[in-house]
């Protein structure tokens, strides 16, 4: 057996494992949303309904009151650890909506200039493909706050007949700084070695460039599938 071809079979297994996560993790989010979810709003409202008939005992309505704080924190982080297994929003908002508010959520969170440039339509593409791109802009966001010493980030998605792009780019270092831990050593990093092999099952490309001027540009490129006749 030809290593072109073991490299083949290795990377199709990849693209299957990564497919049987995303439906895991997919699964594992719409559990805690049915379930744990559910539990937690009826806990909030039986408290709720408990603290009404409580005598109006400072002591008491205090515990009362800490309790409904812990509940809102335990309800909090279970949205927050199931939007970080699976993006919903993805499915039942678009691309669109979910890569909009990742770019601006990021903007807030890192204090920098984040922008996002999106088609005014939503892109016509498998959800293999949106899934790509949007684990590719969550990584890519990733290394600008981790390594990248950036101010402004770029997030641009350019939807075209036969296929799809998206890059992210912004102002820091740039690829090749000789700093520790600097947007040099990103092609290294397995985050992004990952979505490239996603990329690569799906017959697209992911490269990582000086940008022009200073920074860098990740950039994601996705063939169309075919329409049907």
């Amino acid at each position: 057996m030809s290593a072109s071809t073991d490299a083949a079979e290795l990377r199709e297994l990849l693209g299957y494992v990564n497919n049987c996560w995303d439906d895991e993790r997919r699964a594992l989010s719409r559990q805690m949303h049915d379930s744990l979810g559910s539990s937690l709003t009826a806990l909030t409202m039986h408290l709720g309904l408990l603290t009404s008939k409580l005598p109006q005992e400072p002591a008491l309505l205090d515990r009362a009151a800490q309790m409904k704080n812990l509940l809102h924190t335990i309800i909090e982080t279970n949205r927050a650890m199931q939007h970080k297994l699976w993006n919903d929003k993805l499915e039942f908002l678009g691309m669109r909506v979910a890569l909009g508010e990742l770019v601006a959520q990021f903007g807030q969170e890192q204090q920098l200039q984040a922008h996002c440039s999106l088609p005014e339509d939503e892109p016509a593409c498998p959800r293999a493909h949106r899934v790509v791109l949007l684990r590719a802009a969550e990584e890519g966001l990733r290394n600008v706050a981790t390594h990248a010493r950036a101010s402004r980030v770029d997030v641009i998605v350019d939807d075209m007949d036969d296929r799809i792009v998206l890059m992210v780019k912004d102002d820091g270092v740039g690829p090749g700084a000789n700093l520790p831990g600097a947007a040099g050593d990103w092609p290294s990093r397995h985050g992004l070695r990952m979505i490239r092999e996603r990329a690569v099952f799906l017959g697209g490309t992911l490269s990582l460039a000086a940008n022009a001027g200073q920074g860098a540009v990740l950039t994601v490129t996705l063939p169309k599938p075919p329409v049907p006749a």
